[in-house]
Parts: C-alpha cells; structure tokens; sequence
C-alpha cells in the first residue's frame, strides 16, 4: 500500500468496505475496475483487459465501462448474481483540490434494482428477509422500487416455507444461519446473528418509521417478523445508503387473509404464465388484465397470485366490480385517463434516490394532472364502500402539477448534463445566464458600434485573450481620443488597452455564463427534488388508489367483454357452478366455435368427491381445471364464467396434474406422484379444493 499511488490507495481503502461486490469506481467518465475485479468483469461482460500504473512494478489489471451507459453493464453483472458497489467522485474535479474525495453512494443487488431498464414492470422486485426460530418463521419482503414493505409469522416453517417463497418470488433471499440448507432451491445469503436480535431489529424500524412504538402498524407483538424486518432494513439501509423515505410504512401480511397456493398448483392452474412457453398469452393473467397502468399491472398481478379467503373483503372487491361493469362510459373515460399515467409508485422511488431526472419530472406532472379528471369520473358513479374509499385516496396534487410545470422545461434532453432543463421563465438569473450565453457576442459587436460612434475612433476594436479578457484596444494615433471613463489595463508598443464599466459587466455576464448556467440550473434543479421529497406520501396515497382502480376497472372490462357474471361468496363449504366455461379455453376459439359449458355441485354432504370419466379428448382435464379457476377468480374478486356460481370459501386449492421422472432426485413418475399425494393428504382441511387428473399412470393399475 505504501508503494501505490494515492488514487490507487483510495480504490483499495474502499474495496476493503466492501468485500465480495464489485466496485465500479469513477474517474472522470467511466466507472473503472482493477485487480481481481478487472480480470471477472471482462471474462462475464467480454470487455477488453488493460493495464494502469499503481505504483508497482507491474501494471494493475484494469477495465471499465462509460458512466452514462453503466446501468446496461450492471444490470448484466445482477443478472449472474454478483453485487455492485457504485463509488461515486462526490466533488467536482475541477475545484478539488489534491485526490478527489469518492465513496460508495449505493449497493445494487438483485433485489434492491430501481433502474427501469432492470425491472419488469408488471412485476415487483421483492427482497425477502427470514428469520428462523425452530419450527417457526417470521418473513419480511420489500420492494425498493415501489416502497413496499411487508412482514408476517409462519407456523410449520419446514413445510411451508417453499410454498411462501414461491408466493412472493423474490429475486433476492437473506436469512439467519438457522434456515436449513434445503430449505429453498434458491441461493440464500446468511447474515451476521446479530442484525436478527429482537432489540436490535425493532430499534431499525422504530428509527427508520420515526415512531414510538411498532403498535402503530399493528405489528408490535410479532417478534420473528420483526427480527426479520429489521434485518431486512437494516440491511437495505447499508446498500442503498439514505435513499428509502419512499418506505413510509410497515404492513402486516396476514397469511389468513388470503387462500394458499403452492408451486404445483400456481403452475398447473396457469395462472400468470403458460407452463409449456411460460408466456402471459395464454394464461389466466393473459384474459384478464385490461390495465393500462403498469403499476395497475402489478396490482392485478397480485389479485390473481394472492386470492383473497376473507368474505368480506371479497365481497367489497365485487361489488366495485359490478358498479364499474355496469357504468361503462365513465369506464371508458377512466381508461383513457389511465392511458397517460406513468409509473408514479417507480418514479417515487428515484425522488427517494435522487436519482429521478427531469423527464421523470415530466412523466410524474403528466400522471398526476390527470387525477382530478379520474377522480370526477369516478364520483359520477356515486361510488361506495371500496371505491369511495379510492375516491378519497384520488386526491388532486394541484402544487405539485404547478410546480413541476413553472420549473421543467417540456422539451428538456434526456442527458442531464446537457442542461436546460429548467424552464425559460422560472428564474430570472438563470434566463440572464442564458440570454448571455446566446448573445454575448452580439452584445461585444454592438457595444464596439457604440464606442466607435461615441468617441469617433474609428479602429477601436474590442478583442479578448485568456489572460486579460475582454478590453479595448486603441492604436497610438488616437490617443487623444480616448474619454476620461476608460481605465487604461495594458499598455503595448503600438496601442493600449482599456476597460470600461459596461464592458466590464458585459465580461462577467457573458464569460463562464454557461457553465454559470449549468451549475444554477443543477441548484434548481436540487430544490425541486427536494420539494418533490416532502411530497412523498401524499404522491403515494394516489398512487396507491390509482393502481387499485386500475386493477379493478380491468376485471370490469374482462366481465363485459367475457360475459361472466357476478359470483354469490358464502360460507357453507358448498361450490355450486351453473354452466361454468374454462376462462382461457374459451377465449381462445376462434369462429363459429363455441365452448360446451358444464355444471358442477360439490358440497360437505353427498358431493364431496366427483369422479370424472371419459374417453381421450373429452375434456375432462378442462373440465377440473375451470372448476378451480372459477373458484379461485371467485375468490380474487372476479366475476366468473358460468351462467350463476355459489362459491363457498375456500382456503386452498391443490392440484395433482400430470407428472414426469424426476431424474436428479432419483425419482420416478410413481414416485414423484405419490410425494405429491402424500403432501396433499398432510396439508389439506375440510376446506380445500383438490383436483386430482389421474393418479398412478406410469404404473399399471393392479401395481
């Protein structure tokens, strides 16, 4: 260390802080890599490896990538499951003086990605903290692109937790050391036991939510889901440094709250994607999503994913189902609105970032400026109950509106640097830099006119050099002619040279009025942001009824188009289905074709099993798969297919659908089905649809 230069001492001082990540370290425009980081990064990206004086003998390995194209190079880098340290120059090279001053303003991991090009925007991006205590679990997941953050307790870890990490589909898992090796397919990142103390854990949410008491979301009594929340925002404090204040809450995930889907069953019953291509179209999400928001998407993606198992919020969902199907010109109206709103939960997260640049500016004005019109097309329909509720959530953000409208200029360039961005109009020295900037020499040429005429000099010039500026030459021959408000700057063989107040003016209005120019625009800019800060939670609280009407004005639609009718919810263990069609099946016949409805009883009396069969080709697989569709759309608050549908609640759908060997676990079809079996007999209630489609295939039948 002694030996190296100083730059390279500070790389290393800082890859020291930050073991096991990759440090893109920036100098001027491009984040560098030395070393072992070097040599991986151009082996998994392919870039070429060169070499930089250290200080030592030898040259250290080196690579980079241009900082304005970075994102591309890291969301690749993600992709192979490494982590990025981004280490910033967090002062201007020009004014620094001696090494410039850089540290690690973020840690990019899988779960912890806001960078749109990096996300899916019809899914979220959740991180999951798990805290095991025995036979016990408290979960907490987040989403730092959104601000989500939840936290539950589950019972009977060791058979459930699969199921749940299937649920939430994290794309990055941290756990205490006592979660079992086999207890996830996916990799998992052990932390330090001590982030998982219950002290420990509560005083990181109490500090980072600014309460008293964790009483305040209704959690307090939950000691696993807090050691496991607390790990997690301790742990997201450390990588994403003071960027989460768009995680204003805490919410509690109640397990009962919704029906329980396992892997098998979310895949069978092709839910959000095909299992063959593994493509929406095609899948339940493909028939029912009319969104036209993408955070509308994820939403509606989480109706399907987690059905509901409460009566009554069941019910609230469709009933704002039935009063939006059945006002369809203000539907119409919600959608074309709809149509022009952008991602305001993910633009939340850049404000929260800083890192949110002026055409999210102008994206975030655009959304919200459309709210009042939705929020007045949806009182026109007297909403109740859960719509009344997003009436009032629809708030109008009218200072917002104006303040991103006064300041952002509409046309402003995609690269911040570039500069105006701010307004013309907004600020008055700015628009003086500028003016300056455009017409500085149109000033010297007119102010030289002026000077000639007024002295009747007729060679006076005025000129400029680095070391002087700008100044007034006059030749030797009209020195008489030089007025007393000249004061002499340098004197020449054959001429001398003069400055005079306005001269001096134009100098330090015009000279660096650019890079004045950019510099006040960034300060404005910063203000903005921080203006935009304080507007968080209330930019939030529409987001979240813009999403939630969203959502459900797709159901609306996908019932008119579809002609499904409005599910009766009971609690009485009875499904009773008057000519049900399969949702996808349906759809996708073409022509004159039409789908042969069939009805269905199951009850907890003298209908508790049906036993289907038939020949090939008869339907029956489609059959048992759109009695549990129906009832699982039932229970997300749609209307479902089928002439009129009674749908007790249930509080889990099993599926046993088709097998194949499972070679790497040295398994057979036989056996692979008679696991699949054996945990369905273990887990089901009296409340549990099952649909089995043919057991013991692979194995003769006296066998």
């Amino acid at each position: 260390m002694a030996n190296m230069t100083p730059m390279m001492r500070q790389y290393l001082e800082m890859k020291d802080k930050y073991p096991g990540m990759i440090l893109f370290f920036r100098l001027g425009d491009f984040y560098e890599m030395f070393f072992d980081d070097a040599k991986l990064v151009s082996r998994e990206l392919e870039l070429t490896l060169t070499g930089k004086s250290c200080g030592l003998e030898e040259r250290a390995p080196m690579c980079g990538v241009p900082f304005h194209s970075a994102e591309t190079y890291i969301n690749r880098l993600i992709e192979k499951g490494y982590k990025v340290a981004i280490c910033e120059q967090m002062e201007d090279p020009a004014t620094a003086k001696g090494l410039v001053k850089r540290d690690v303003i973020r840690v990019v991991t899988p779960g912890t990605v806001i960078e749109q090009s990096m996300l899916d925007e019809c899914r979220n991006n959740y991180i999951l903290s798990v805290c095991m205590d025995g036979v016990h679990a408290g979960l907490a997941f987040a989403d730092v692109s959104t601000g989500e953050f939840h936290l539950y307790e589950i019972e009977k870890a060791s058979t459930r937790l699969q199921d749940e990490i299937v649920r939430i589909m994290p794309k990055e898992i941290i756990a205490n050391a006592a979660l079992p090796e086999n207890a996830t397919t996916l990799h998992v990142d052990v932390q330090d036991g001590m982030r998982f103390q219950l002290a420990r854990a509560r005083a990181a949410l109490l500090e980072h939510f600014k309460v008293q008491s964790l009483d305040t979301f209704g959690v307090g009594r939950m000691k696993l889901g807090i050691r496991a929340a607390g790990a997690l925002m301790k742990y997201l404090e450390e990588t994403q440094k003071n960027a989460l204040e768009h995680m204003t809450g805490l919410d509690e995930y109640h397990d009962k709250r919704y029906m329980m889907l396992d892997h098998t069953a979310r895949r069978n019953l092709e839910l959000t994607e095909t299992m063959r291509s593994r493509q929406k179209q095609g899948s339940l999400l493909g028939i029912l999503d009319y969104t036209c928001t993408a955070m509308g998407a994820r939403t509606l993606r989480g109706f399907i994913e987690q059905p509901l198992a409460v009566k009554r919020e069941i019910d609230e969902r469709l009933e704002a189902v039935q009063m939006l199907a059945q006002a369809d010109m203000t539907v119409d109206m919600i959608r074309e609105a709809l149509m022009q709103v952008y991602d305001v939960e993910r633009l939340l997260s850049r404000i929260a970032y800083k890192s949110i640049n002026a055409k999210d500016c102008l994206a975030l004005r655009d959304s919200l400026s459309h709210v009042p019109e939705i929020h007045d097309a949806l009182a026109s329909i007297a909403p109740n109950g859960m719509l009344g509720c997003l009436l009032d959530q629809l708030t109008p953000l009218d200072s917002v509106v104006e303040k991103l409208t006064q300041a952002i200029d509409p046309d402003a360039p995609a690269l911040m640097s570039e500069g105006h961005y701010i307004k013309s109009g907004y600020n008055a020295e700015l628009d003086k830099l500028r003016e300056a900037s455009r017409n500085g020499h149109q000033w010297i040429a007119d102010l030289e006119a002026k000077e000639r005429e007024l002295t009747g000099i007729k060679n006076l010039k005025i000129q400029y050099n680095r070391v002087f500026g700008y100044y007034i030459e006059v030749t030797k021959s009209n020195y008489e002619q030089v007025p007393y408000r000249y004061t002499r700057k340098q004197t020449l063989a054959n001429c001398e040279r003069y400055m005079t107040p306005e001269l001096h003016e134009i100098q330090e209005t015009v000279l660096g009025a650019q890079e004045k120019a950019v510099r006040l625009e960034q300060g404005l800019f910063i203000e903005i942001r921080e203006f935009l800060s304080t507007q968080i939670p209330r930019i939030q609280h529409t987001a979240v009824g813009l999403k939630t009407l969203d959502a459900l004005v797709s159901l609306a639609v996908a019932a008119v188009k579809n002609r499904y009718v409005r599910p009766e919810i009971t609690e009485d263990g009875v499904i009773d289905i008057e000519d049900g069609r399969h949702p996808v099946v349906e759809a996708g016949m073409h022509g004159d074709e039409q789908f042969v409805p069939n009805s269905t009883l199951l009850d907890d009396k003298d209908n508790r099993m049906l036993i289907i069969t038939g020949p090939n080709m008869a339907g029956k697989s489609t059959y048992m798969r759109q009695v549990a569709l129906i009832t699982l759309m039932a229970h997300m608050g749609s209307f479902v297919p089928a002439e009129s549908a009674k749908i007790g609640i249930v509080d889990r759908i099993f599926t046993r659908v088709g097998a194949s060997d499972d070679l790497a676990s040295g398994q057979s079809t036989f056996m692979v089905e008679m696991n699949e079996m054996a945990h369905i007999l273990r887990s089901a209630t009296s409340k549990s649809l099952i649909v089995l489609d043919e057991i013991g295939r692979g194995t003769s039948t006296f066998d």
